[in-house]
């Protein structure tokens, strides 16, 4: 029933290894070594792991992989400056009211009015311009801004989305925002 013998009892705990056992119980292994230890094998193993029991979803990793596209080197971000959600006064009885939203990259300032319907808004100073309203899975859809600036979009926005605006050689990106 016990297999324990009185000559384990009384014996010394310190001569015993660091999990209690003799070192003739570890069959032949010993401790792990630095050098024995293979971070990289145990990654690439946890990383099949994870893709066989949790695969990351077909948009979810197109997102990722779109987001990654948005770091260009030569695209200034442009800040979000004005949120009416965040800065303006809510008045009182109106419903459906438009979203405000304005971004500044250095000298190029971005105006846009955001609705149910769509959206609509102005490159300042006024210069013609390609936009791209980015997100979700889809392509971004191309927007042109007129000679004063002036562009819309008569496509609703649900989800995250940013803009990318080209003006001659520059190129612009919004921060990513909840429509």
């Amino acid at each position: 029933m016990n297999d324990m013998t009185d000559d384990d009892l009384n014996e010394d705990p310190s001569s015993r290894g660091r999990n209690g056992l003799g070192d003739d119980d570890l069959s032949g292994e010993g401790d792990w070594g630095d050098d024995e230890f293979d971070a990289g094998l145990l990654e690439e193993e946890l990383r099949q792991a994870a893709a066989v029991l949790d695969p990351v979803p077909g948009e979810l990793q197109q997102l990722a992989v779109d987001a990654y596209a948005l770091h260009d080197l030569d695209a200034r971000v442009a800040e979000l400056t004005f949120d009416s959600l965040v800065d303006a006064l809510p008045v009182r009885g109106v419903t459906d009211v438009p979203r405000m939203l304005t971004f500044r990259a250095g000298e190029v300032t971005v105006d846009v009015e955001v609705t149910a319907r769509g959206l609509m808004g102005q490159v300042l100073p006024p210069q013609p311009a390609r936009i791209e309203v980015l997100g979700g899975p889809r392509p971004g859809s191309p927007l042109t801004a007129d000679d004063l600036g002036r562009f819309t979009g008569d496509v609703p926005l649900s989800g995250p989305f940013a803009l990318r605006l080209r003006t001659g050689e520059d190129v612009v990106v919004t921060e990513w925002l909840r429509a």
